[in-house]
Formats: structure tokens, C-alpha cells, sequence
């Protein structure tokens, strides 16, 4: 696997970044969906297949996630690895426990540094904007994590993009001298595309790198489902009916008509074929897998190579 600048920064990523926001976390009967031997295993091989770039966030498994990655780092080189973690949500049950205020922020920081047993992280992000905390002072106390180097590079993830709260945040950066945020975290694939257009002129006009969770749209880019809504045992639909009703529909199934297409002519899956999509407009996609072997499967999207019209064919379909 290749490496690529994140953005316009002079820090080297992977094409694909390894999600771990099932290590630790219970399905409904408190089981683990991933439990710390299977995420050893991923971790393994994603780093077997040249990965260096890996996703977690300080309440995914409760801690959980952090904790494994940092043990697992134990048995590697710290410094090979590029790894990027989250804040916002509740991590303490008082009224400071949540958000980007700076006491939660530096007490967050602290857990997290302390749960993956390193001196620094590669990539910080806001999980989520907090209307609440004044953006100005988000970015000083984020400015400061920079300056005394315990946090590289600067980061906003989102659940419902906005271009306005990104960009003003970097303005005040710029005017103050503080460190901006210089990659984005947004939910994008084929059928999900509402940071297309504003949000993604945003980011090219400040440089800013794009990490897509959900790249396969929660699985329905698998190619698993059908319109006769033949649903697998097990899946992501036979679990939720908000996934189907979100994702089944004859617009979204135009969109997969179009990927099966082409990926039966590039001879590949067509979950590699989605994620070629992304890596074609220069986004680093976050990849999450229940098995090493489907993480494999998602790493192959490196040997996948569209062509124009292929791409165009993609891009026309949504």
C-alpha cells in the first residue's frame, strides 16, 4: 500500500485508514461486535498489508478501542504508524464531561494519550461541533495541544457537514496564528454525496484532506442486497429497518446497478470498486471489517485502477 500526503500537509498517510469503531463495542446482548483478540488480528493485517494509518476515538468501546491499539502498539514501532483519535462525546457523567470546552478538551486529551500509551497523537479531530463553545476558544486550546506537541495535525469530523463552521473556524485561526484544521472527517460514498458541491469547493480551497467514514455506506455498497430485499442473515438491514429504509431505494439501487457493472470489468469487487471511487477524487477512506478477510477484500481497492469513463459512469449514476 502507497502512501499520500494528507492534504496539504507534509504528513504521509495510507491510501486506506483502518476504523476501529467496533473494537469493544457491545451489540445488544453485551457481547463485543470485535473483542481484543479479533481486533489484534485486523490490526495485524492491516499492518501486514503495509498499512500506517489508523481511526479511533476516545468513546468508541468506551475506551476500549485505545486501550487495544496502544498494547497493540507496544509490539510495533510507534513511529511508523500515523494514528488519529476523536473528541466531543461524553467521556465523565458531569457538566463538563462532553463537548469542546477547553476543560473537557484537555482532560480528554489526557485520557486518551494515556489509554494508547504515547507521548503524542498524529491527528485530532472534533468529532462533532459544539455550538456551545465558542469557536475562537476551540481552536486556542487546540492550538496549544499543537504547540506543545502532543497533538500534529488538526482535524473536524461531522455527522451533518457544514462549509460555514469549518471555514470560519480557519479564518480565526488564520487571523489569530493558530494551528487550522487541516483534514475533515465527513460521511461519503457513492449514495451517500451531500458534502458534494459547497463542503468538498471548502476543503480544496483550504487544502484540507478528506477522510470519508462510512465509505460503503454502512455495507449497502457490498453488493450483498437486492431489490427484491432478499436481506442476509446477520447484516446490517436484518438488524436495523432505519438502515433499509435510508439506503433501499430505486435510486440507490441505479447507483449499485452501476458499481456491479463495473467492477465485473475491472475484475474486482465491487466494495473495491467503491472505495477506488473515493480514492480517485484524492479522499483517504476509513475502512472498518468484522474479519480479516473482509479487511483484506477492502485493501484491495489499491490495485484498482477506473478508468475516465468508468469514474464518469460511477459519479452519473448518483
Amino acid at each position: 500500500m502507497d502512501s499520500v500526503h494528507l492534504g496539504s500537509t507534509g504528513l504521509r498517510v495510507s491510501e486506506i485508514a483502518l476504523g476501529t469503531w467496533r473494537f469493544g463495542r457491545e451489540d445488544a446482548t453485551g457481547t463485543p461486535e470485535i473483542d481484543e483478540q479479533r481486533a489484534f488480528e485486523l490490526l495485524d493485517t492491516y499492518a501486514d498489508s503495509g498499512g500506517r494509518f489508523i481511526d479511533t476515538a476516545d468513546m468508541y468501546g468506551d475506551g476500549l478501542a485505545e486501550q487495544w491499539i496502544g498494547e497493540w502498539l507496544d509490539t510495533r514501532d510507534r513511529e511508523e504508524f500515523v494514528v488519529a483519535s476523536k473528541v466531543y462525546w461524553p467521556t465523565r457523567e458531569d457538566a463538563n464531561g462532553r463537548g469542546l470546552g477547553r476543560k473537557h478538551l484537555r482532560w480528554s486529551l489526557d485520557g486518551i494519550l494515556d489509554r494508547l500509551g504515547t507521548d503524542y497523537v498524529d491527528v485530532l479531530y472534533t468529532h462533532r461541533w459544539d455550538d456551545d463553545t465558542p469557536a475562537e476558544e476551540v481552536m486556542r486550546t487546540l492550538d496549544g495541544f499543537v504547540e506543545d506537541g502532543r497533538v500534529h495535525y488538526l482535524g473536524t469530523s461531522t455527522f451533518e457537514p457544514n462549509a460555514w463552521k469549518v471555514a470560519r473556524a480557519n479564518e480565526i485561526a488564520e487571523r489569530r496564528g493558530y494551528e487550522p484544521f487541516t483534514v475533515v472527517q465527513p460521511r461519503y460514498n457513492l449514495v451517500d454525496r451531500e458534502i458534494a458541491g459547497n463542503y468538498l469547493d471548502m476543503c480544496d480551497h483550504y487544502g484540507l484532506g478528506v477522510c470519508p467514514w462510512s465509505p460503503l455506506a454502512g455495507g449497502f455498497l457490498t453488493g450483498k442486497y437486492d431489490r427484491e430485499r432478499t436481506i442476509p442473515e446477520n447484516s446490517r438491514a436484518a438488524r436495523s429497518d432505519e438502515f433499509a429504509d435510508r439506503y433501499f431505494t430505486e435510486a440507490n439501487f441505479r447507483v449499485l446497478d452501476a458499481l456491479r457493472e463495473v467492477a465485473s470489468e475491472v475484475d474486482a469487487p465491487p466494495v473495491a470498486v467503491a472505495l477506488a471511487w473515493l480514492r480517485e477524487q484524492g479522499a483517504v477512506p476509513i475502512v472498518g471489517a468484522r474479519t480479516p478477510a473482509q479487511l483484506e477484500t477492502n485493501l484491495g481497492a489499491v490495485d484498482v485502477a477506473l478508468t475516465d469513463s468508468q469514474y464518469r459512469r460511477l459519479t452519473e449514476a448518483g
